[in-house]
């Protein structure tokens, strides 16, 4: 029978509020829960109870949860039904497991209810296990670490929904680091194992184990007949492969370890380079434990379609080199989005679609001077010069906007139109705000000519950039991407570009800002 997989896993992320810390003297005064199903949040649930009780000072004091908010609110009793239904046969999550879950037996005793019997799955251990590195594995800790927006924080839902999208990231990460697939894999991998390594282990996997250090890389494993049995990356190689040789490491592995009976290694300078390696010996050799190549974090995009006779700034989350411009990478879709409306608000840009355009009807924008109106007039040389300022604005250079927001807010200020001038007030704070958020790169990402320098402890790692093409500097296998002759070429002005690019060049290139955002 097979397992279920995460992408059809109902997951409830709870987080619960308390008149205290111990589940036996204290009771629920909040309940947030948050479902998650194929990484996305589908729903959510929000109650205040009656605690029958005072709410003390020091509780309020920290959730702003007083007596007042809960004197008309129902008991966990008159409550439990909605909350068994919403909680279904989800797998529940929480950040610390061992606190919410000791409540919900607590307030199920209280109501009389038997215990549920759903499977739990605690992002603490879980954090526990897949960032060793970090100091503090608090909620607060792996939020500032994802850069996830953290609302309403010390309140049930707010919290849950922090946990949620944790959750979201951290199963990305057990995916792409562990080969987790599964529900049981993931339970498995979380729950706590004291004696955790296989008491056998084939001479031949033993010896190549270890000789590993703890550089990044990727590794191979190889069956008897000297076949690729899987390909993988690693950060540190050492600290990757002991992890599948643990009592609780996960089917896949296991599974890998056994059809195998040498391991080779090849050391990288860096985890950037060793996925660029991943994805070319995979798709050279397809080995079958390879399901598919891995799906890098999703990043975002601004493109500007030069074929178009006015072209728009759009928002997308694709990249390719079809021949237009794309700027980023953002690695948020918000960012990009507001990016785009501080354009709108700014540059006399058109903002309609190629249907309402193809209308040749003037609309409300050119009315406030916010459009050059090229539906009903050649426009063609000011529209040119709008379009300069837009794209040295994507690529920096936001004095220019700025100044001229302030002109017109002034002029809309004498006049006594204050509505006007307090939105373009708003449009420049909207700039100042994305300094800290704009993209890695400051020109088109298909158009970059940049040098990047990556330091891994004592190790450094040089990539470089140019037009669509990605050069590694000393890349471990032979390679037709030769960095010191890009180098030469490139200032001697003999480099080809865009029209010898590749799909192995958009491979390299996807891979590489993928991971620079992250």
């Amino acid at each position: 029978m097979k397992k279920p997989d995460l992408n059809t896993t109902d997951f409830c992320v709870i987080d619960f509020e308390t008149t205290g810390t111990s589940a036996n003297r204290s009771r629920a005064i909040e309940l947030g829960m948050v479902k998650v199903r194929n990484n996305k949040i589908t729903d959510t649930y929000q109650s205040f109870f009656d605690p029958e009780t005072p709410i003390p000072f020091f509780i309020s004091n920290l959730t702003g949860i007083t007596d007042r908010d809960v004197e008309n609110a129902p008991t966990f009793r008159e409550e439990i039904d909605k909350i068994i239904h919403f909680m279904g046969d989800s797998v529940l999550v929480a950040h610390n497991m061992r606190f919410d879950y000791s409540f919900i037996k607590s307030e199920f005793e209280f109501a009389g209810e038997s215990l549920i019997q759903n499977k739990t799955l605690c992002t603490l251990v879980l954090a526990r296990k897949l960032f060793p590195e970090l100091k503090s594995k608090s909620l607060g800790s792996m939020v500032k670490h994802f850069r996830i927006r953290h609302r309403d924080v010390h309140r049930a839902l707010g919290d849950a929904t922090a946990t949620a999208k944790i959750l979201i990231k951290m199963i990305k990460r057990c995916r792409e680091d562990h080969g987790i697939e599964t529900i049981s894999d993931l339970l498995t991998f979380e729950s706590p194992v004291r004696d955790s390594r296989l008491k056998v282990m084939k001479k031949s996997l033993a010896d190549d184990v270890r000789n590993l250090t703890t550089n990044p890389g990727v590794y191979i494993f190889r069956n008897r007949k000297d076949e690729i049995v899987y390909v993988g990356k690693a950060k540190s190689l050492r600290t990757r492969i002991n992890n599948y040789f643990l009592m609780n490491a996960p089917g896949k592995a296991k599974k890998i370890v056994r059809k195998s009976s040498r391991l080779d290694k090849i050391e990288t300078n860096s985890e950037l380079t060793a996925l660029v390696l991943e994805a070319e010996l995979v798709k050279k050799y397809n080995p079958p434990m390879n399901s598919q190549l891995k799906k890098y974090s999703q990043n975002y995009f601004i493109r500007m379609n030069n074929a178009e006779n006015y072209p728009i700034p759009k928002v997308t989350s694709q990249f390719d080199f079809d021949g237009t411009d794309y700027f980023g990478p953002y690695s948020r879709g918000e960012v990009a989005r507001s990016i785009v409306e501080i354009i709108q608000r700014t540059f006399s840009l058109r903002e309609c679609t190629e249907k309402e355009f193809s209308k040749k009807r003037k609309c409300y924008l050119a009315d406030i001077e916010r459009c050059l109106a090229p539906c009903i007039d050649n426009v063609s040389g000011q529209y040119d010069e709008e379009l300069l300022k837009t794209y040295e604005f994507l690529s920096g250079k936001n004095q220019h906007a700025v100044d001229r927001l302030l002109r017109k807010m002034k002029d809309f200020s004498e006049a006594k139109k204050y509505e006007e001038a307090a939105f373009l007030r708003d449009t420049v704070n909207m700039i100042l705000n994305q300094l800290n958020k704009s993209s890695i790169l400051a020109e088109p990402v298909n158009k970059a000519n940049v040098l990047i320098k990556i330091k891994t402890r004592e190790l450094i790692d040089y990539i470089l950039m140019i037009e669509g093409k990605v050069f590694i500097k000393d890349y471990p296998v032979d390679d037709k991407y030769n960095f010191d002759e890009a180098v030469e070429d490139y200032f001697g002005g003999t480099i080809k570009n865009g029209d010898s690019l590749t799909m192995q060049d958009l491979e390299r290139m996807k891979i590489s800002l993928s991971w620079l955002v992250k």
